[in-house]
């Protein structure tokens, strides 16, 4: 029943991304943003861990999960130092994710060739 819940919960927050980019003027890179910043917002006012532990990964891999990671960051690191973690918090929360992707993408770069895209 987990694996259901992922695939509608995620499928879902994917075909409301499409349709935004289908149907408004919004360009992908918007779209992604307001994802991420609904994220927090939802994360903020306690709606998504919810929809996180009935989705699990269908919930927290998409761009909603990383602004609920980094609102839960930035949570914790103020209960713990203070104010000055709401700069620090979000960071540490998502530093494992962020020196995946960057390391990944590295390597890529350097394993592949690009090609002239005209």
């Amino acid at each position: 029943m987990n694996f259901l819940w992922a695939f509608v919960i995620g499928g879902g927050l994917c075909i409301i991304g499409q349709l935004l980019i289908d149907l408004t003027a919004m360009t992908p890179a918007r779209v992604l943003v307001c994802y991420v910043v609904a994220g927090v917002v939802l994360s903020a006012i306690g709606l998504y861990q919810p929809l996180v532990d009935l989705a699990g990964a269908g919930a927290s891999v998409p761009l909603l999960g990383f602004g609920h990671l980094l609102a839960q960051g930035v949570q914790k690191a103020v209960a713990e130092t203070g104010f000055f973690g709401v700069l620090t918090g979000g960071f540490t929360a998502a530093a494992g994710g962020i020196a995946v992707s960057l390391t990944t993408g590295f390597i890529a770069a350097v394993l592949t060739r690009s090609k002239d895209q005209n």
